[in-house]
Order: structure tokens, then C-alpha cells, then sequence
């Protein structure tokens, strides 16, 4: 397994407002989330601290919190490794993406207005010119807020806050497959924009399902 040595330019040094040790915390989650440090990768406190201009202690710390919460592995007598997701891991966290965002999008059929729906078409729109141009950081990032303006249009903040907890990870488990997703994901959002704009819930609700398992199908595909 290689170290964390990243390439020229995709780390830029923090700005110094801001707790360090949350920020330090924030751009390796990041980094994590983008597949700049992919999983299996060797985490080198020394290095990650030169490359983000600050001292070893708040990158420790940053690890030690990553560890907790399942984004980095410390292994004894070896150091700190950016976890290696299971089959079954992604397969837990999909299938609960999917349930919440059936729901969200039967929700949002519900509620959304026409601004809502422009915000969506909007979205799709700068996805598909992604798509087309190759960029897989920002299609990655688009589908990202794509899915989280549905939410915001669902209306309801307990489903929201949910959502956001599996958000990064969701982003973790799509990058791989953004391509491969590629044209069809965005005419799948397309469906589903037809599907709220004329607030047809279980329309919505069904076109979420199949998008976001077909996401999950092609994940394991990747993997396996």
C-alpha cells in the first residue's frame, strides 16, 4: 500500500480562521470522501501535515477522530489506513440511502414549487455538461447537490438531518462509478424531475428507487 503522498495541487493549505483541529479534520474527511486518499491508503502524519502546512498534532488528532467514526483504520505497530470498505458496509448504507431518498422524493412530488423544480432542472443541466466534459469531481459533487435540494424541497428536517449523516459516505461509495453511471444517471434525474413537476408521488417515489438502486448494483459491480 502507498503512502499518503498526494498529487501536486490537491491540497491546498488551510486558512487560519476556524478551530484547527476541525479544519484539519474537515479537509482529510474530504479528501477521504473525493478518493484523493483512496481506500487502503497508508496515512502518514508527518506528510499529511506537511502538505496541509500545519503540525503533526492536529492531523493525530484528526485521525484518531476519523478512526471513531469508521473512515480510518489504526492498526497497531502499523499506523493509520483510510478503511477499506466491505461488500456488506455498502450494501447497509445504500439500501438506507434508498429509503430515504424514495422518500424525499415522494415528499417533494408533495411539496416542491416551481422554483424548486428550476433549481433541479438547473442542477441536471450543469450534470449533464460534466458528464459530457468528463469532469468526474464535479459531476460527483452535482449528483451530490442534485439529491440534497430534492431533500431540501421534501421539506421535512428530520429526514433531512438523517440524510446528511449518510451523505459523505453515499459520495465515497459514488465516486468509483460516476463514470460508469455516467449519461444515464442524469436522464434518471430527469425522470424524476418530470415525476415532481407533476407532483406525482408515487411516480417520483418509484423513479427514486430504481436510481438509487441502480447506483447500488453498480457499485458492487465495480467491486466485485
Amino acid at each position: 500500500m502507498s503512502s499518503a503522498g498526494l498529487p501536486k495541487g490537491t491540497v491546498p493549505r488551510l486558512e487560519r480562521p476556524g478551530p484547527l483541529r476541525e479544519r484539519v479534520y474537515e479537509a482529510l474527511l474530504e479528501l477521504i470522501t473525493t478518493r484523493v486518499l483512496p481506500p487502503g491508503r497508508h496515512l502518514v502524519e508527518s506528510e499529511l501535515a506537511g502538505h496541509l502546512g500545519v503540525s503533526r498534532q492536529p492531523v493525530r488528532e484528526a485521525l484518531q477522530r476519523l478512526n471513531t467514526e469508521g473512515w480510518v483504520d489504526l492498526r497497531p505497530a502499523q499506523g493509520a489506513f483510510v478503511h477499506e470498505p466491505t461488500e456488506e458496509e455498502a450494501d447497509q448504507l445504500l439500501s438506507v440511502r434508498t429509503l430515504l431518498e424514495a422518500e424525499a422524493a415522494r415528499l417533494a412530488a408533495a411539496n416542491a414549487g416551481s422554483a424548486g423544480i428550476a433549481a433541479l432542472e438547473e442542477l441536471c443541466d450543469e450534470g449533464e455538461r460534466a458528464v459530457a466534459a468528463d469532469d468526474v469531481d464535479l459531476a460527483v459533487a452535482t449528483n451530490a447537490a442534485f439529491h440534497a435540494k430534492v431533500m431540501e424541497l421534501a421539506g421535512n428536517v428530520v429526514l433531512a438531518e438523517l440524510a446528511g449523516q449518510v451523505d459523505r459516505r453515499v459520495r465515497w461509495y459514488y465516486t468509483p462509478v460516476a463514470r460508469q453511471r455516467g449519461e444515464q444517471s442524469w436522464t434518471e434525474h430527469r425522470e424524476l424531475i418530470a415525476a415532481i413537476s407533476a407532483r406525482d408521488e408515487r411516480r417520483a417515489t418509484e423513479v427514486m428507487r430504481a436510481h438509487t438502486e441502480h447506483t447500488r448494483r453498480t457499485y458492487h459491480e465495480h467491486e466485485s
